[in-house]
């Protein structure tokens, strides 16, 4: 049987149409549906960019909280959300623009630092408000104080100069004191040649307005060349804001009534003839001084 092609030109002339129709709507769509996946993936780089920007906002008000406010249990907290900000922020820069369950995630994160924003807001707000109040409060209590300054200034000047009377008149006083060399049977002697301690003796006198209780009494010896006998650098005692070396020490009970004080020091090192002198100090003053000379 022979097939007769010209019969069947106008059916396949209406398939290639067809099929060229077809085919033209395909490219059609992929080149549509091409541009729509890359206003897409634009869009979502755009929506990136605009949520990190709004990140950056926020981060940039903490940080302007933290130079205004002054509560620091408001400050920590403030200082603990910018801190979470930062963290997000670099999630966000770690993420994709395509995804959008994370983009999203995201988002939703950055709602809630909105929210717990304005609540710190409006703390701040209270406490300006607090603020302004109490400096008012402030200015009116300082006023009132600027009224009586003068007063309570000569009140004070009053009371320290009583202060200083009765500290005067509570101090020791040591009297009769007598330093001198002695040998070894206990006799004095003038040549440090012959003499084996040094022997300080006083008497502190009855003061009834001192307070009763123990006493600790330093002794310097000075030398001629102006040196402190001391047995060791680390004995020292505070006189007039100064740590200075003591010779001897002994505390003793005093309660208002003179008791008499003998102190030694054993000569132990080369010493050079001239005038000694003994300074005793108690309570932080110095209550008494002798001198006596030695020979060679």
């Amino acid at each position: 049987m022979k097939i007769d092609f010209r019969e069947r030109t106008p059916q396949l002339i209406a398939i290639i149409g067809l099929l060229v129709i077809i085919t033209g709507i395909l490219i059609g769509f992929l080149v549509t549906r091409n541009s729509q996946m890359q206003e897409m993936q634009e869009q979502y780089v755009v929506d990136k960019q605009e949520l990190e920007d709004e990140y950056e906002a926020i981060s940039l008000q903490y940080e302007g909280f933290k130079f205004s406010v002054q509560n620091d249990s408001l400050l920590y907290k403030l200082q603990n959300e910018q801190t979470k900000v930062l963290r997000l922020q670099e999630e966000l820069r770690m993420t994709q623009a395509s995804d959008k369950a994370e983009i999203k995630r995201l988002s939703d994160e950055l709602s809630t630092l909105r929210k717990i924003l304005r609540t710190y807001i409006q703390q701040i707000d209270s406490l300006n408000t607090l603020n302004q109040e109490l400096r008012a409060e402030n200015a009116q209590i300082t006023n009132q104080y600027n009224r009586t300054s003068r007063t309570l200034q000569q009140v004070s000047q009053e009371r320290e100069k009583l202060s200083e009377k009765v500290s005067l008149a509570a101090q020791l006083v040591a009297t009769n004191i007598n330093a001198k060399a002695v040998n070894e049977r206990g006799r004095e002697q003038s040549r440090l040649s012959r003499s084996t301690q040094f022997v300080v003796s006083f008497t502190v006198t009855r003061n009834i307005t001192a307070e009763p209780g123990e006493r600790t009494i330093y002794i310097r010896i000075m030398t001629p060349d102006g040196n402190v006998l001391s047995k060791s650098s680390d004995n020292k005692f505070t006189y007039e804001n100064s740590d200075i070396l003591y010779s001897m020490r002994r505390v003793v009970e005093y309660g208002g009534e003179e008791i008499p004080v003998t102190m030694y020091w054993d000569i132990e090192e080369f010493l050079m003839p001239g005038t000694y002198k003994a300074d005793i100090f108690a309570d932080g003053h110095h209550i008494g001084s002798n001198s006596f000379a030695m020979e060679d």
